[in-house]
């Protein structure tokens, strides 16, 4: 499949912003928390991930919808990307000898803002730089190589931090500085030669109309059946994808505990996931052109069933490498098929205002994830029973994609 140059630019951001989902939210934050010595427990992470959610769950909508627009889509764009290369940045000047754990968690949510705010804008922009055929393809191929380039400067990252030393901060804030200039650099592509097709041309008090939108779209939500039960399946079960992608660090320590699994294992393993997950979304995404997006998004939830259940019985490193496979085979997949499935069946119009939507679903739903594992573990005092809060969330979310018609209301298109 050959790319064009609108395709290319948008996938360099996938490149870009992987990074910083990989370093940030996975490997580097949490072990720089746990080095504050007035943290009690790396778990409690995960209450501020849902913090985080909460925040940019509440403005997605109507940020989408105003975004409709002509010119708003790449504006919003810049000003969340910004806003999340600074606020990343902003993370390596936090030392944890200051005991400031509050500073660290205020920018992190600042950051985990501006990344969760500008990806709004750009999944919306799919819409406007591929043809719906092509989607699929365009979509894994984003997740696909935002994998394996995020490994570049995590890759430098973990050197730097294995020659200081794994104890020592200053490797994880070297950290932080990488990540935040590999995203920023490359979103310039992005910001250069892609535009804006479909919108609404603007008209007076667009902050007003905006909202008379949104109740519009409510008020017809018949009219877009489809759109809404793939969202309910989607917020049950991207819930569990993302739990697991934030919560694996602080959950693999706790279960193996520091001797078992020493720091610069655990993120040689987050490596590995990395590396799995390239060639797998690619062909998540050819088979997906072959068998239907609706086949191969049954396929990955019932995979990660399978890795929540292997979870609970982990009993060492080589447990772990297993699991992270089977992880990394489904974690692009599922999440680029349910954003090119999402695309092919919402009006490209709209496409901001919709994917306003689909990232409140996603954003809510990850409250609950990391909640459930932080509080089953604070109950049960065994963390090993916080997986039994993620299961249901996969069966859930595939029984009710089981029930999404295979055609579009027209009748006349097959959704793949």
């Amino acid at each position: 499949m050959r790319l064009n140059k609108e395709e290319i630019s948008w996938i360099l951001v996938d490149c870009g912003n992987s990074a910083y989902s990989m370093a940030v939210t996975t490997a580097l934050l949490p072990i720089v928390f746990g080095m504050f010595s007035n943290v009690e427990s790396a778990m409690d992470l995960g209450y501020f991930n849902s913090v985080a959610s909460i925040l940019i769950a509440a403005l997605s909508p109507i940020l989408g919808t105003i975004a409709d627009y002509r010119g708003y889509k790449k504006r919003f764009f810049i000003f969340f990307t910004i806003l999340g290369v600074l606020s990343t940045a902003a993370l390596a000047f936090i030392q944890p000898t200051s005991g400031l754990w509050q500073l660290l968690i205020l920018c992190y949510i600042l950051s985990a803002i501006g990344f969760s705010g500008s990806n709004i804008f750009y999944d919306a922009f799919l819409v406007d730089v591929t043809a719906n055929e092509r989607m699929d393809q365009v979509s894994s191929r984003g997740f696909a190589f935002g994998y394996i380039a995020s490994v570049i400067p995590f890759g430098v990252s973990l050197a730097i931090i294995f020659v200081l030393g794994m104890d020592q901060v200053i490797g994880y804030q070297i950290g932080f500085i990488i990540t935040a200039l590999w995203w920023g650099i490359l979103t310039l592509p992005m910001l250069k030669n892609v535009k804006q097709i479909h919108c609404i041309e603007p008209e007076p008090k667009p902050l007003k109309n905006s909202f008379l939108r949104l109740l519009e779209t409510f008020k017809n939500i018949h009219q877009h059946k489809v759109v809404f039960v793939f969202l309910a399946a989607y917020f049950f079960y991207i819930d569990g994808v993302d739990t697991i992608i934030k919560m694996v660090v602080p959950y693999s320590t706790s279960i193996l505990g520091d001797e078992a699994l020493s720091t610069f294992v655990l993120l040689a393993i987050l490596l590995v996931i990395q590396l799995i997950a390239f060639p797998c979304a690619i062909l998540y995404g050819n088979l997906a052109k072959r068998y239907s997006a609706r086949k191969m998004l049954v396929v990955g939830m019932i995979t990660y069933i399978i890795a929540c259940i292997a979870a609970m019985f982990i009993q060492s490193v080589w447990h772990i490498f297993i699991l992270g496979a089977m992880i990394g085979s489904a974690q692009g997949g599922i999440q680029s098929l349910s954003r090119s499935y999402y695309a092919k069946i919402i009006p490209k119009e709209k496409s901001n205002e919709f994917f306003g939507f689909y990232n409140i679903f996603g954003k809510f739903s990850a409250i609950i994830g990391p909640a459930i594992m932080s509080l089953t573990t604070t109950i049960s005092g065994n963390a090993r029973y916080s997986m039994l809060g993620i299961i249901p969330l996969f069966i859930v979310g595939l029984v009710i994609f089981n029930w999404l018609p295979t055609q579009t209301a027209s009748g006349n298109e097959t959704i793949g």
